[in-house]
């Protein structure tokens, strides 16, 4: 049984005849788990979570999720729920049922529970669904989703930039991958893994930028441990020269974003 079963067990317990299906995405479909990836899975339903259904949800997934750190066998969970009818037909921007991931856990372990909300992030995410074509209960995901617009994918990536910035010094590593994959699909179309848009995105940066990248990308493989202090002073204007890439695209989305 691995974790991934762990976290399907635990949406047929808790939602039964209402799942439609679960689906895997990121890291799993785009080219397989590194050692720093997470499990992500996106459960689609049929109708809203109930009070007690997203208590339990909840309840399981910080129970299964893990801190990611090396030698530890437990994986982050990132469980997404998304009820069938607010996907599909698609619409921009779709609404999230339930969401947890570990950046979530302080709040929640506070007593905040996950709420339905609107979320540009599903765009990324049901766009790695299609790509991967895997289900891991269900119909195949081709026939549950409906393909993201290329206009809206690109608008949602741009959107979620204010965000990682803002996380930039807490959750460096993700933060200067995701950037680096934000850069690629808004260049190339493609989406790929974080360490496939790093090296994509490594040649493209000036030297003195590169450093901060390639640290991330090593990391994420395990080929290093995470130390920021010798290269802290270099990550914002790393990220910053990303941001100074996306310009152009975001100012034709409509979108503003901060300095990096």
């Amino acid at each position: 049984m691995t974790q991934t079963d762990d976290v399907v067990r635990l949406v047929h317990h808790v939602l039964g005849a209402e799942v439609v299906g679960v689906y895997p995405h990121g890291s799993a479909v785009l080219g397989g788990l590194r050692p720093r990836s997470d499990i992500d899975v996106l459960a689609v339903v049929r109708r809203r979570l109930t009070a007690r259904q997203r208590r339990a949800l909840l309840d399981g997934a910080l129970a299964l999720s893990g801190s990611g750190e090396p030698g530890r066998s437990a994986r982050p969970v990132e469980l997404t729920v998304a009820v069938h009818g607010d996907v599909r037909p698609w619409r921009y921007p779709p609404v999230c049922e339930f969401q947890y991931g570990e950046w979530l856990r302080d709040s929640c372990l506070r007593g905040e529970v996950p709420s339905r909300a609107p979320s540009a992030d599903l765009a990324p995410l049901i766009t790695m669904v299609l790509l991967g074509r895997v289900s891991l209960a269900g119909p195949p995901p081709w026939e549950v989703l409906d393909p993201v617009p290329r206009r809206d994918l690109e608008h949602a990536m741009l959107s979620g930039v204010p965000e990682l910035l803002a996380g930039l010094m807490s959750d460096t590593r993700n933060a200067v991958l995701t950037l680096a994959r934000i850069w690629m699909t808004l260049t190339t179309g493609e989406i790929g893994s974080k360490d496939a848009a790093a090296d994509w995105a490594l040649p493209r940066l000036p030297g003195e930028h590169r450093a901060v990248l390639a640290h991330a990308r090593a990391v994420y493989l395990g080929l290093e441990p995470e130390r920021w202090e010798p290269l802290l002073a270099r990550v914002r204007p790393c990220a910053g020269q990303v941001v100074r890439a996306l310009e152009r695209p975001a100012a034709a989305h409509g979108v503003r974003l901060p300095p990096g």
